[in-house]
């Protein structure tokens, strides 16, 4: 029998806990604001008493046997250390990890949020029965996880999966990591409010600023033309990063999840249609583009699954 676990989503605004039963349901959740300006003790602190709450929800004569916490990148998931996060700042070079097991006394496993989420679609989602997959996350950012026979390729850098920082327009926006063309900069939430601005008229460009990605994705769904060009050309880009993954790594199976991914056939039927325009056929026909089955839960459920792991 599976034992008892808690998965933790660690965001830039908030903490997300899941108590996972043995049967892979998640069967209580609490949510505590981040604050990570206020450091590590503090943040360790808060995520301990959610995980004591969460304890009183197992049965009798059960205990919870391990956590898994996932974070944005990037992370040194053997040493359990946060690097430096741009939206965790007063986290940066923290021991997480040994922080976390100090408090709790249970084993704690630390993974980028991108691959946690990944493992989650992979073995409860939409992924469930493929060998391989890639799992492509479109948020504030864009980056993916590569998933082979149960594993996450990692490289021997811990940096596979960096699609949002291939280049797929030499001659394209300035992007923050200081190369030009990144897919990121096609698709992920902040270069969709961008772009909008850009091709709205001079005297409209003060209030789009305010707009964020699901903004620019509400307006396309009402039918504004200039949201539907701008989810045209993040669909397209989803396409181009989509088929030369496939080129490259005879992955059929792409699962993309994240907050503009909430956008739906918005995104991923552009996407679709793009694939057999920078591949071979054979590959665009077989490849498949998938939204998450999991929703938000899907990094929970991949951390809980990384717990089971440390605790069995």
């Amino acid at each position: 029998m599976y034992p008892w676990v808690i998965g933790v989503d660690l965001g830039g605004t908030k903490i997300r806990l899941g108590l996972v039963s043995p049967d892979d349901k998640i069967l209580a959740t609490r949510q505590i604001p981040t604050n990570p300006h206020e450091g590590i003790d503090a943040v360790t602190a808060r995520i301990g008493a959610a995980v004591d709450e969460l304890q009183e929800s197992v049965p009798s004569g059960c205990q919870v046997a391990g956590l898994g916490i996932c974070s944005p990148g990037p992370v040194d998931h053997e040493a359990g250390m946060l690097i430096d996060p741009p939206n965790l700042q007063g986290l940066h070079h923290t021991p997480l990890r040994q922080k976390l097991a100090e408090r709790l006394g249970i084993p704690i496993v630390l993974e980028h949020d991108a691959k946690a989420a990944g493992l989650g679609d992979y073995y409860f989602g939409a992924g469930r029965g493929s060998r391989s997959m890639i799992y492509v996350v479109v948020g504030t950012g864009v980056g993916a996880a590569l998933i082979v026979d149960g594993a996450v390729y990692r490289g021997p850098h811990n940096s596979a999966g960096e699609i949002g920082h291939t280049t797929i327009d030499r001659n394209g926006e300035l992007c923050g990591c200081g190369s030009h063309g990144c897919v990121e900069t096609y698709m992920s939430g902040p270069w969709l409010v961008r772009r909008y601005a850009r091709l709205s008229a001079p005297e409209a460009a003060a209030a789009v600023q305010l707009l964020t990605g699901g903004d620019i994705a509400r307006l396309a769904a009402e039918g504004d033309p200039i949201a539907l060009q701008v989810f045209q050309d993040a669909g397209d880009a989803l396409g181009a990063a989509v088929a030369t993954m496939a080129m490259m790594l005879d992955v059929d199976l792409y699962v993309i999840g994240g907050s503009v991914a909430k956008a739906g056939d918005l995104l991923l039927e552009p996407a679709r249609r793009g694939v057999p325009n920078y591949s071979f056929r054979s590959v665009g026909a077989r490849v498949r583009i998938m939204p998450t089955a999991l929703g938000d839960d899907g990094p929970i459920l991949g951390c809980a699954w990384l717990a089971r792991q440390a605790a069995v």
